[in-house]
């Protein structure tokens, strides 16, 4: 079981195509929780009907494909500018905020009545980072710490079984996008006033740290950073999802007696996808035979640290597991492993930064044109290494800064026509193990590509660093200011990050380029 986006993973773990986040590290646990909402106000059939030509124009600007790399910029304004119309116009039907502390106690009940074993922790506010566990007693590594039972967790599965299951069979985005469907089923639930759920949904976050809740001025903190691009992406596809399920929820007559269609606001659907980002998930079905996104209540309250995966399913008792990473002693906060990602999916997808995130790397993307007279001969040889013309590549934190992949990519990219031909097309081509020699940084085929690739590199690195607005002393500064806000200090530990991989790969390229000279 593996979550994706917050929250550690699962022995288990699979991969979810639509990558969104898990337990929301700890960054905004500490805001005010959302309460189950009264019923909803009534605009008036004028104000109504200026909110659906505006969802409307909204569906428009976001299903329009991206013909380059920059519409995503150019298309943010016009996008963000709907969207705080929309949320303008809904503001009305925005129920007021309770304090999330006071949601808990009735959470831990809750868990207590229904089997979970909650004496050797408590819910703490941690400085820094908000909520999470902490521990009532020392506890050694290795101890069970939680067990927590499928009937609380929130699924694909319980969503196809609830008031939602006849809209899931009829739409097919529901049915192929199960990050959405969990999302859908989380605000029905919270709309629901008894829902079984309750007690967990009301401990829930009523506002995150990710991207999705920042203004315009604050997404230009990751100027220079490929998350600013990544950020926008989202939002624009969340407003998109927003969109459509807005009109599907007014038309379908199997949305008809659904709570959540009343209360399908913006600011409600950006909440639930948020929850969904940042605590999901994955768990076997009930039967084993596939994998079901799901939301698996107070373990989702730990925050992360480096380490393994220190969770699994137990299929006898139908239960997540979760043991202790390390010993902690009483008093200190119970931490977990969410996953190696890299500290722009932590933004983008949990809402922080971890500073020491051994795991750290920087998306580089790469194509060869198709304008390029070899870009039919590269395209055959790359196939062989089951590796795209264009596609996203990475530059990792730490001694070696260039894998495998990247590095047949930028021999094949760098690689002479006479070279192709006599070793890799055709029938000179060699078999499958031979060609892992591309990917071998300790072998080369020819002298004069590898100083390219190493060339490449270098100038590529160099342009990417160039691109950040500030230094990374500037950055480092931010950090420290106690002024600063919390967007401004996560985009400049991220910058701070991505530059220092940047170095590592100038000082790297650099050196590989000297050791080929002395050769």
């Amino acid at each position: 079981m593996g979550r994706k986006n917050k929250g550690k993973n699962t022995k288990s773990q699979q991969s979810q195509q639509n990558q969104q986040s898990q337990p929301a590290q700890a960054s905004s646990s500490n805001v005010s929780s959302g309460s189950t909402p009264s019923p909803p106000a009534e605009l008036p059939k004028t104000v109504k009907r200026e909110e659906g030509e505006l969802v409307a124009s909204l569906l428009e600007v976001c299903s329009k494909p991206l013909e380059s790399g920059s519409r995503e910029l150019e298309d943010y304004p016009q996008i963000h500018g709907l969207v705080e119309s929309i949320k303008k116009i809904q503001s009305a039907l925005i129920p007021p905020e309770k304090n999330r502390a006071d949601s808990f106690g009735p959470f831990l009940q809750w868990l207590n009545d229904n089997g979970v074993n909650t004496e050797s922790i408590e819910i703490t506010e941690f400085p820094g980072v908000g909520f999470g566990l902490k521990a009532l007693k020392d506890l050694k590594e290795g101890d069970k710490l939680l067990q927590i039972p499928r009937k609380l967790m929130l699924t694909v599965d319980s969503a196809k079984k609830s008031a939602l299951g006849p809209l899931i069979s009829e739409d097919k985005i529901l049915q192929v996008m199960p990050n959405v469907t969990l999302a859908l089923h989380v605000l029905n639930e919270k709309c629901t006033p008894n829902s079984f759920w309750k007690p967990y949904i009301d401990s829930l976050p009523n506002k995150y740290s990710t991207p999705l809740y920042w203004g315009s001025e604050e997404l230009q903190f990751l100027k220079g950073s490929p998350v600013q691009g990544d950020a926008i992406n989202q939002y624009r596809n969340i407003a998109r999802q927003y969109a459509y399920f807005y009109r599907l929820l007014q038309k379908n007559p199997a949305a008809k007696d659904l709570p959540v269609k009343d209360n399908f606001t913006f600011e409600n659907y950006r909440w639930a996808v948020s929850t969904v980002m940042t605590r999901q998930n994955q768990i076997p079905a009930r039967d084993g035979s596939r994998a079901t996104l799901g939301l698996i209540p107070l373990w989702d309250m730990c925050n992360h640290t480096n380490g393994i995966y220190t969770s699994d399913y137990n299929a006898d008792e139908d239960a997540c597991e979760c043991f202790c990473l390390q010993d902690f002693y009483s008093g200190q906060q119970i931490l977990i492993f969410y996953g190696p990602r890299s500290n722009g999916e932590f933004l983008v997808h949990n809402g922080f930064v971890y500073a020491d995130n051994e795991h750290d790397r920087l998306c580089l993307k790469l194509g060869i044109s198709k304008g390029d007279p070899l870009f039919a001969l590269k395209s055959e040889v790359l196939g062989k290494l089951n590796l795209a013309p264009s596609r996203s590549f990475y530059l990792h934190r730490g001694r070696f800064p260039v894998d495998g992949d990247l590095l047949a990519f930028l021999r094949v990219f760098c690689m002479a026509e006479d070279l192709l031909k006599e070793k890799f097309s055709g029938d000179s081509a060699p078999g499958p193990e031979e060609m892992e020699i591309l990917k071998d940084e300790n072998q080369y085929v020819d002298p004069d590509n590898e100083e390219k690739v190493w060339s490449f590199l270098h100038t590529r690195a160099s342009l990417l660093l160039k691109a950040y607005p500030c230094s990374i002393e500037e950055d480092e500064s931010t950090v420290d200011l106690p002024d600063a806000s919390d967007v401004q200090k996560m985009a400049s530990q991220l910058r701070i990050g991505e530059r220092r991989i940047l170095l590592n790969t100038i000082d790297y390229a650099g050196k590989k380029k000297e050791n080929l000279k002395q050769s």
